[in-house]
């Protein structure tokens, strides 16, 4: 019998999850222990296979002169679809004016957001860590990728006999992880089931209410993030990349569905590496670079989303955002997705900071509660596909065969 494909097992516990959360809500308890199991499992592996990663990645580039031209063609991929992003978001959220006659009856109390009070000046600092042993145990995403780039940049500058089994060992270190990483994501479709089943057990007593008032505001999220997704980055694959866009995505599949079940880019990126690497063919001189990178810095999706929940929060209050202070919602939710974790929800935090910027009601952000979590899925994958996508491209432009 033929072994059915593991992004159709994902796609099948997708349904199945919504089915059962939306039908059996009483009996949900009984299996969301299964998709806590996995992001357990997910988060257990991210800081070391992210070191090792880096490392070997790092003396993989051989020179300062490769890894100057490594970060700057990944730092510009980030920063220019990033920004293309904001720039979309802000353009449908001009046209559909989802904020304009909202219902404000539906603001919850706004949540508070320790995080909100970190200034960009602030997340610059703590990139050097004062102690790399607690940036590890704490999964310090930029703090981990400073040292690991500094660390892996002066073992390039010491002997070879030192250097050589160096490499070797952090190269032994990341195919371990990546081992473990396979063997996590057979459980894929069991804890996709797990943690799906308990988000659409949460809303279901009150699906239709939301999505009746929200919808207008939900639409342009989703539309924005689909030409995103579906426009620009396949445009910039084929005509940058030159890559066929459609077998990228297909390679894909595993990643994308378990960025979108579970919220959390920093969770997918061991799946992203694997498929990478492994089904589109880029090194694991670029990949172990490019994109732990990106599951920190580039936020695609959730710049977007941003940019059209503040435009949205300014309308349903009625103020009127003039041009420039747009331009500072782009400018703000750039700088302030830097820093944001990868983890469900992290967007709110960068939302209350571009609000104080504006000096808009933080109690706007208790109107988009509602649907914060459907709309994180979404943007959650947007964010990794860009990641994928800019491994890609860079890859390519290092003359790389590849197998899309």
């Amino acid at each position: 019998m033929k072994k059915i494909a593991l992004h159709w097992q994902i796609l099948a516990a997708l349904i199945l999850s919504v089915l059962f959360g939306y039908f059996f809500t009483e009996q949900v308890e009984y299996v969301t222990w299964m998709g806590d199991l996995f992001l357990r499992a997910l988060q257990m592996i991210i800081a070391p296979l992210i070191f090792a990663s880096i490392v070997s990645g790092v003396l993989g580039l051989g020179s300062a002169q490769n890894l100057g031209r490594m970060s700057a063609k990944t730092f510009g991929y980030y920063l220019a679809t990033s920004l293309i992003a904001a720039v979309i978001g802000l353009t449908v959220v001009n046209i559909f004016k989802p904020g304009v006659g909202a219902d404000l009856g539906l603001t919850a109390d706004a949540v508070e957001m320790e995080a909100g009070a970190s200034t960009f000046g602030d997340t610059l600092m703590n990139i050097i860590p004062t102690n790399i042993f607690q940036a590890l145990a704490e999964t310090d995403m930029l703090s981990i990728i400073f040292f690991a780039i500094l660390f892996g940049f002066f073992a390039t500058k010491i002997a070879s006999r030192y250097k050589e089994p160096l490499e070797k060992g952090f190269n032994g270190i990341f195919e371990v992880m990546m081992r473990i990483t396979m063997f996590i994501i057979r459980f894929a479709p069991l804890g996709i089931f797990g943690i799906v089943s308990g988000i659409v057990a949460e809303q279901a007593h009150d699906l239709v209410n939301i999505f009746s008032r929200m919808g207008v505001y939900m639409l342009a999220v989703i539309l924005a993030l689909l030409f995103h997704s579906f426009v620009i980055l396949p445009l910039l694959l084929k005509y940058l990349g030159r890559v066929n866009p459609r077998l990228h995505i297909k390679a894909m599949s595993v990643p994308l569905l378990t960025a979108f079940t579970t919220s959390s880019s920093s969770a997918t990126l061991p799946l992203a590496m694997e498929a990478v690497e492994q089904k589109s063919g880029v090194s694991k001189k670029v990949t172990s670079f490019v994109l732990p990178l990106g599951a920190t810095v580039n936020m695609n999706g959730t710049a977007l989303y941003e940019c059209v929940s503040v435009l949205f929060i300014a309308q349903a209050y009625g103020i009127d955002l003039s041009l420039i202070q747009q331009v500072i919602v782009v400018m703000t939710a750039l700088l302030a997705s830097i820093g944001a974790a990868g983890i469900p929800m992290a967007g709110l935090v960068v939302i209350t900071i571009i609000l104080s910027v504006l000096g808009l009601p933080l109690e706007g952000v208790g109107l988009i509660l509602a649907v914060e979590r459907i709309l994180d899925m979404f943007r959650t994958a947007v964010n990794v596909w860009s990641d994928t996508c800019g491994a890609v491209i860079i890859a390519k432009s290092e003359g790389e065969e590849l197998k899309v």
